[in-house]
């Protein structure tokens, strides 16, 4: 029990870190990396589905530009 309340502390806590300053915060221990990792990596996660979101978006316009089917005024 008290276990699980410290790992909730440490995620709020880890929540408002930065992402630069998550890797410099992970050495301190090993409950610290855990939650670090973690947390970097759904901030990943969530960076690289935007990134490809917005990729595959841009492949489907220049789709529609190659094949001069775009609506101007929709866009």
């Amino acid at each position: 029990m008290l276990d699980q309340l410290l790992v909730e502390i440490v995620e709020r806590i880890v929540a408002k870190i930065p992402d630069t300053v998550l890797i410099a915060a992970s050495k301190v221990d090993s409950v610290w990396w855990q939650e670090v990792r973690r947390k970097a990596y759904k901030r990943w996660k969530n960076y690289a589905t935007t990134i490809g979101n917005i990729y595959w978006e841009i492949q489907a316009i220049g789709k529609q530009f190659e094949k001069r089917d775009i609506d101007w005024i929709g866009l």
